[in-house]
């Protein structure tokens, strides 16, 4: 299957999404260090759900992609199915 526009960003995203979280929680790390080992850790951990956070935004709207494509595709079989069976009453 052809990845299209949306998903090319999607993915692209994606990328700098996991990017973002790994050099920001080492940048983040290192600002907070002079307050203490703790503290560190705790802003670091915060920056990271934030930016899992952001990864599961993304991941669903992949998802929901994903799900209205598949329903086009049912869409288009019943409509299918539906013509084929008005037709067949019809004769």
């Amino acid at each position: 299957m052809k990845p299209n526009m949306f998903d090319s960003i999607l993915s692209f995203l994606h990328g700098i999404a996991w990017a973002f979280i790994v050099i920001g929680a080492f940048i983040i790390f290192k600002v907070f260090a002079f307050l203490g080992l703790a503290t560190a850790l705790f802003f670091t951990i915060f920056f990271i759900i934030l930016g899992l956070f952001a990864i599961l935004i993304l991941e669903a709207l992949s998802i929901h992609k994903a799900r209205l494509v598949e329903a086009k595709k049912q869409t288009a079989l019943l409509e299918e199915i539906h013509a084929k069976t008005v037709t067949c009453e019809n004769k």
